[in-house]
């Protein structure tokens, strides 16, 4: 039997998001997006409130939660059990989230590395975690592209390495996401994507997200805007090579790109 398959749809809480639907920083909007997700089929709604697209800047942790507490507030008087990840990189807004709605997803870009409490308060709260392979920061990560040993083989080292980390820090329930976009060129996550199943190795859930990134526009000369046919024919090899989580912006052609995966 094929492992269930689960959408995170993505909520961004900014007005630089690369993909300018997929931003919804006022209130309504954001409730308005959030049910739309939801319509769709999404199973975890999955929240930012800072932009991480290449090249941009930290807000800082005071500067997410300012933009997080009154959207998940609000979120949660509408749905009171929906599922949430909250993609961010720093502690102090773990801290203010489970206080605000209690258990919670975190999704960290940086898998522990940007912020050396983040392993430990996660594995003390005993919250699931998404952790991401990358180099550098979103300012200089593009800048690091270089893998002698081959991408995959990197990405894969680097998991092992983390298994260790998030066993002592008492986290049991991680997911991997090989960080598309991150530190990758484009032809380095064309080949990613290609041998994801190699990534199986450690056991753990693959997450992917690669919902209209440039790996796709830039190839094909497109806009994010123009991305969302390949981006579809992407998650389908992603499913094929074992992935068993997908992060998209668009709900309902991820949910039929599921459904068509699975009745084979």
């Amino acid at each position: 039997m094929k492992p269930k398959i689960r959408i995170l749809g993505i909520v961004n809480l900014t007005d630089d998001s690369y993909y300018a639907p997929s931003r919804a920083a006022s209130g309504e909007a954001f409730l308005s997006h959030v049910r739309q997700l939801v319509e769709e089929g999404a199973d975890l709604v999955d929240i930012g409130a800072c932009s991480t697209r290449p090249g941009s800047r930290p807000v800082g942790a005071e500067e997410e939660w300012k933009r997080l507490e009154p959207a998940l507030k609000a979120l949660r008087s509408e749905f009171p059990d929906l599922p949430v990840s909250i993609d961010t990189y720093w502690s102090p807004v773990v801290a203010r989230v489970y206080d605000c709605i209690g258990p919670f997803t975190v999704n960290d870009i940086s898998a522990g590395a940007m912020d050396p409490s983040m392993l430990p308060l996660v594995g003390g709260l005993g919250l699931p975690y998404i952790a991401m392979h990358m180099r550098g920061t979103p300012e200089t990560m593009q800048s690091l592209t270089d893998y002698p040993e081959g991408v995959t083989a990197a990405v894969l080292r680097y998991f092992e390495g983390f298994a260790s980390r998030a066993e002592e820090a008492g986290i049991r329930d991680w997911i991997l996401d090989p960080g598309f976009g991150f530190a990758k060129t484009v032809e380095q996550n064309w080949t990613l994507l290609e041998e994801l199943d190699r990534l199986q190795a450690p056991g753990k859930p693959i997450l992917v997200g690669i919902s209209r990134k440039s790996m796709i526009y830039k190839r094909f000369g497109i806009t994010p805007e123009e991305s969302l046919p390949a981006t579809q024919v992407a998650h389908y090899m992603a499913l094929e090579r074992g992935a068993t989580y997908l992060r998209v912006h668009d709900v309902a052609e991820a949910r039929r790109t599921v459904d068509i995966y699975s009745i084979r």
